[in-house]
C-alpha cells in the first residue's frame, strides 16, 4: 500500500484527517508514528473541531515543516523554502476544493453537535473527508 492509500486507511480506521496525513509521512523524516499521532491529535475537524483549517491540510503542512523547516534561527533560506512549499501545497489544495477551511469544505460546523450529527448523517466523514485526506496526501507526495 502506498502512502496515499495508507493515509486514507488510517483515516478510515478512526484517526482524524490531520493524524492520518501526518502519521503516514512523519516516520520517513525521523518521527515515530505514535508520536506523530499524538502531535496531530488536536488538529482534526479544523483544529479541535473549530472548523478552521482542514486537518488534512494542517497534517500536510506539518510534514512539509518536518522535511523543510529551518533548524537554525538564522537560516532564512530554509524558512522561505518551507513557506514557498506550504503556499504551493495550499494553492493546489484550494484549486481542487475551493477552500482549506473545514467549515466551508463540509458545509457544517463540527463544533456544534447538531451540525456534526448532520454531517455524519450525510455521510461526509465516509465520502468527502477521505477524499480530502487522499488529495492532501497526493499533493504532499509530489512536494516531499
Amino acid at each position: 500500500m502506498d502512502q496515499i492509500e495508507q493515509a486514507v486507511s488510517c483515516f478510515d480506521a478512526g484517526f482524524s484527517c490531520a493524524q492520518a496525513v501526518f502519521s503516514t509521512y512523519a516516520p520517513q523524516f525521523g518521527l515515530e508514528r505514535e508520536t506523530a499521532l499524538r502531535v496531530a491529535g488536536a488538529f482534526g475537524g479544523g483544529m479541535a473541531r473549530l472548523g478552521r483549517t482542514c486537518g488534512a491540510v494542517t497534517g500536510a503542512l506539518m510534514v512539509i515543516g518536518l522535511k523543510f523547516g529551518k533548524t537554525r534561527a538564522e537560516d532564512k533560506e530554509a524558512k522561505e523554502r518551507c513557506y514557498q512549499l506550504a503556499r504551493e501545497f495550499i494553492g493546489q489544495f484550494e484549486a481542487r476544493h475551493g477552500s482549506t477551511i473545514c467549515k466551508e469544505l463540509l458545509g457544517y460546523d463540527l463544533n456544534i453537535p447538531a451540525e456534526r450529527a448532520a454531517a455524519s448523517e450525510h455521510g461526509l466523514f465516509e465520502t468527502l473527508c477521505p477524499r480530502l485526506v487522499r488529495d492532501a496526501a497526493e499533493i504532499l507526495a509530489r512536494i516531499v
